[in-house]
């Protein structure tokens, strides 16, 4: 049903060998890669970057630090912060939204990385989130 490819890939490298040219110990030599759980490190901090921000937005200050602290474990050193701003009620509502999204994908990642300690913190913001945009939440 399908035809072979016949001609030869137009990928090459800057040393003109094909891109599936390895190295003696297999890997890829002209660039560097990273482990899956080296990406999904790297995935999971931004994904945690992300919600920092939101929730420095929200001036939550202890949930704020503990997501800094985990950001820190990931990559090796502190995130840069940025101090929360005054905001309307219709922005916090927005913020809060974002931040439960943004702490399911944190979720999600650190479930697949088996990060328990970043899954428990993730959905304990999740909960948080939905009771701040819940009317019982708004009271």
């Amino acid at each position: 049903m399908y035809e072979p490819i016949r001609t030869k890939s137009v990928h090459r490298m800057s040393g003109g060998r094909a891109d599936h040219s390895h190295d003696e110990h297999g890997e890829h030599g002209d660039f560097p890669h990273s482990s899956r759980g080296e990406s999904l490190d790297a995935q999971l901090a931004g994904h945690l970057a992300a919600l920092l921000a939101v929730t420095d937005e929200l001036c939550l200050d202890e949930a704020a630090e503990r997501i800094s602290g985990e950001i820190a474990r990931l990559r090796g050193r502190l995130p840069v912060r940025i101090t929360g701003r005054p905001i309307t009620d219709a922005a916090r509502g927005i913020l809060h939204q974002r931040a439960h999204d943004l702490a399911a994908r944190v979720l999600l990642v650190a479930a697949s990385r088996a990060d328990t300690a970043v899954a428990i913190l993730a959905a304990e913001r999740m909960d948080a989130h939905s009771a701040a945009l819940s009317p019982a939440g708004a009271l």
